[in-house]
């Protein structure tokens, strides 16, 4: 068994909507099926009991192949170490012993490791004597998940959004997260939100500063201030009153903080261990429980109180291995995904036992409580217990006034008293600290006590209440016509006031401005535009290659339009072989479309039609022939469709009906150019879903010139010398079809001779780069064929062959030319260009064939 081509298909894709690893796994004969090698599936049992079961399944012809083993093993692997996958799949592709292995992962590391360990089963199971350890496995699984996932405060406001439907996407490997698109996206970091000042930030991390406000605003805080060494601090010590709080200025997660200190000895530690984080701050101890609450905005969400580590005496254990006893509970682990943090016995704790005369070998009585450390954050091995609901009114206050001053909206206060309640001011307690990213988990998952649901008051302080960060997006997708249908949306946005991020095969685009140029139909594309904060609406080209590569590059789109399935368009390629697959591939787009938006489909295409079976949302089926059953039947049932009537482009639901006069479309040459009518309906019909006025869709179309700024490479027309000269992009049998339809439609003059120049893509059947040539050949009287930069995998010469042999027997071509180089070959056609005539320029480097064409133009002119 061998695997290849592993992929992470991180959004939407061909097999299901969640993220998935695919692999291609290759099968030997004996292989193929686990009954053919007597003994195979009891050694992978062995290996591993909990794989589950192994039975044949439709397609797999009967049988259980090594490939499905390695799926369900990858599968339960990761479902084992706690994630939350559930889809699985192996499918048999066009060549004899080779599958595809689809496993769901929740993050893609482990996704990846699950698959390098069932491929480590299965291998081991092919050997008599091999070895493969479950439970190791399980637990590498286990520990990469924890690193890798989000921490628990960061998660919990994650879940809360994607419960409110808000799209997210994790920036970093960390907990820096978007939430929302474009111009209404929004981001946190941990429990921090974007809207956070900088200032505020500073503010709270510096701790002498933080209780100067507070005290200017009748909050109370203990005395103290920062010192410069051991012996300054001793002598701050000893002017605010022992017992003493050493911390550093600038700390979080209690690192490096000591309190209760009453000697010299115990500072010198203290101090030690606070000038590892840098600037040191002594403050007087104040007496009492070590409480958390949680601010969000002007309310007090949570409470708890924090308790330190500590051991109870049993009169038989050592302190260590009472340590250890506690370390055991599941719910300590390491960092911040357990609810509990396992309790280090370090210089800190160390020094706390010598307080108390004790060491770690020391044997507590029965019943003595042992604190190893004072102070109680949960990082540092302390428990919390939830006391929101008794926090008085007046605790609450003063913890809004001290973010409020701060200049928090979301803040962490922690405060030392006997209780919260009473006043502060009633007991001597005081606020020691104002955290600007505060964690949650002691609130979310706290030891003892109620937890709290703090993710979607969180989110409500990002999103308001309705607000789902979603700005329109429109998927295109199809064979032909969708970089110039991908246009026409855009500038209808655009039209309609709005900024528009827009990706196709010629770039990106935001707002108007190009920000990258090449081939940028794929989701990572999509990505940039959804995180670019000038972009209120996106349309996306949705290239099949992307779409198998990565899945989609957004979870859902408002609009999904599907111009034409064609027989061209990359057959052979990715075991996409024959036109129907084609469609389930292309259909990716409008099963994600959004419950209340819409699937725009081509109704004169049997392949696009049936996919409105598929799409959650309404269906606008356009054609320009009404008749067409499908339309018809649309129409009777008072539904959206768009079709042509006489001189203009109608659309109608129900009784109700708006007309667009073709004369005053210009991209439609008063609707003389069939494909480019077409064009314009798929686009009303996107524009209609998307919620666009009328006004804003004849504006947009009205202003819509297909010349090679707007629609560069798309049936640019140009006059050189007196003769017409058309620039086009089109590169399949479909397209050769609707070019030729278009050119028949122009007006034609007496003796007109026409000229085609025309290359093939090398990734291209055989069948379809003849083809071209055997359209074309019927059209033009002169073909000038030229091969391309880059022949795709094909052999020098090879695709030049393969156009020759489609214009053997050409009804019409009286004259065929080979130049080697695009440019060469355009100025071939256009020296023996007459007045009157057309040339037909068949493109492969867009740009620079249309500069070379315009400088043609200019020495022209």
């Amino acid at each position: 068994m061998e695997v290849s081509r592993i992929r992470a298909l991180r959004g939407p894709n061909l097999w299901s909507r969640q993220t998935a690893i695919e692999a291609v796994v290759h099968c030997g004969p004996d292989e193929r099926d686990l009954a053919a090698r007597p003994g195979l599936e009891g050694r992978v049992r062995a290996l591993y009991p909990g794989i589950g079961p192994l039975r044949p399944r439709a397609g797999l012809a009967e049988a259980v192949p090594l490939a499905q083993v390695l799926e369900a093993a990858a599968l339960q692997l990761q479902a084992q170490a706690g994630c939350p996958v559930s889809f699985s799949r192996t499918t048999a592709t066009v060549e004899t012993g080779t599958y595809q292995v689809v496993v769901e992962y929740s993050e893609e590391a482990v996704g990846r490791a699950a698959l390098a360990e069932a491929e480590a089963l299965v291998q081991a199971a092919l050997q008599a004597e091999g070895r493969f350890d479950p439970e190791a496995a399980i637990a590498r699984l286990r520990e990469l998940d924890e690193d890798e996932r989000l921490g628990p405060s960061t998660g919990a406001i994650v879940d809360a959004a994607r419960a409110r439907g808000i799209p997210i996407r994790r920036l970093t490997r960390g907990s820096l997260v978007q939430m929302g698109w474009g111009a209404k996206a929004r981001r946190i970091q941990a429990a921090e939100v974007d809207q956070t000042g900088a200032v505020a930030e500073s503010i709270a991390q510096d701790k002498d500063l933080t209780k100067a406000l507070l005290r200017a605003a009748g909050v109370p805080v203990p005395l103290g201030r920062p010192v410069q060494d051991v012996d300054d601090g001793w002598t701050a010590a000893l002017e605010v009153g022992l017992p003493v709080v050493v911390k550093p200025q600038d700390g979080n997660q209690g690192k490096g903080v000591t309190v209760n200190i009453q000697t010299r000895e115990h500072f010198a530690i203290a101090y030690g261990a606070a000038a590892e984080y840098g600037e040191v701050m002594v403050e007087r101890f104040l007496a009492g429980h070590d409480f958390r609450l949680l601010v969000v905005g002007d309310q007090v969400l949570a409470a708890a109180r924090r308790d330190p580590p500590q051991v109870l005496g049993d009169g038989v254990h050592s302190v260590a291995q009472l340590v250890d006893q506690l370390n055991a509970d599941p719910r300590r682990g390491e960092g911040h995904a357990t609810s509990l943090t396992k309790i280090r016995l370090d210089t800190i704790a160390l020094a706390r036992l010598q307080v108390q005369g004790l060491g770690p070998d020391s044997v507590p009585e029965r019943g003595r409580r042992v604190v190893l450390r004072n102070n109680a954050n949960l990082s540092t091995g302390g428990s919390a217990t939830d006391v929101t609901d008794d926090v008085h009114p007046e605790v609450a206050a003063r913890a809004v006034d001290a973010a409020q001053m701060v200049g928090l909206d979301i803040c962490g206060v922690d405060i030392v008293c006997e209780t919260v309640l009473r006043p502060l001011e009633e007991q001597g307690g005081g606020i020691v600290e104002v955290n600007a990213a505060p964690g949650l988990r002691m609130h979310l998952s706290p030891s003892y006590g109620k937890p709290r649901q703090l993710g979607p008051a969180m989110v409500e302080l990002m999103f308001p209440h309705g607000e789902d960060g979603r700005i329109p997006v429109v998927a295109v997708t199809g064979t032909n016509g969708k970089t110039t249908v991908t246009r026409l949306i855009a500038h209808l946005f655009a039209s309609a006031g709005l900024r528009v991020g827009m990706t196709n095969t010629d770039g990106v685009y935001v707002n108007g401005r190009t920000i990258d140029r090449g081939d940028c139909s794929g989701p990572k594309s999509a990505r940039n535009v959804l995180a670019h904060p000038d972009v209120d609406a996106a349309v996306f080209e949705t290239a099949r290659g992307g779409v198998l590569r990565e899945g989609l590059g957004f979870d859902r789109c408002q609009v999904a339009v599907v111009t034409n399935i064609g027989s061209g368009d990359h057959l052979g390629l990715n075991y996409i072989t024959t036109v129907e697959d084609l469609a389930v591939l292309k259909r990716v787009i409008v099963q994600n479309v959004a419950p209340g938006g819409w699937g725009v489909l081509n109704a004169a295409d049997p392949n696009v039609a049936l996919m409105a079976e598929v799409c959650p949302g309404g269906v606008i089926f356009f054609a320009a022939d009404r008749q067409l059953p499908v339309m018809a039947q649309h129409r009777a049932q008072g539904r959206r469709v768009v079709y042509v009537e006489g001189d203009a482009i109608v659309a109608a639901e129900g009784s109700w009906r708006e007309r667009l006069l073709l004369r005053e479309l210009p991209i439609t040459r008063n609707g003389s150019i069939p494909f480019q009518v077409e064009n314009v309906m798929a686009a009303v019909a996107a524009g209609w879903g998307a919620g666009l006025s009328w006004d804003a869709i004849r504006r947009g179309l009205a202003s819509f010139v297909n010349d090679a700024d707007n629609a560069p490479g798309r049936f640019n027309l140009m006059e050189i010398d007196g003769a017409t000269v058309i620039a086009d992009y089109g590169h399949n049998p479909d397209a050769m079809r609707a070019l030729v339809a278009a050119v028949d439609a122009l007006p034609q003059t007496p003796g007109q001779r026409r000229s085609v120049v025309i290359s093939g893509a090398g990734d291209r059947r055989d069948q379809d780069i003849r083809e071209q040539t055997e359209i074309l050949g019927a059209a033009f009287d002169t073909v000038v064929l030229y091969q391309d930069a880059c022949q795709r995998g094909r052999a020098d010469g090879e695709v030049l062959g393969l156009l020759r042999e489609g214009l053997r027997g050409a009804a019409r071509s009286r004259e065929v030319l080979e130049v080697h180089g695009e440019f060469l070959a355009i100025d071939t056609a256009l020296a023996a260009l007459r007045p009157g005539d057309l040339c037909l320029v068949l493109i492969d480097q867009v740009d620079a064939a249309l500069d070379h064409l315009r400088q043609r133009l200019g020495r022209a002119a």
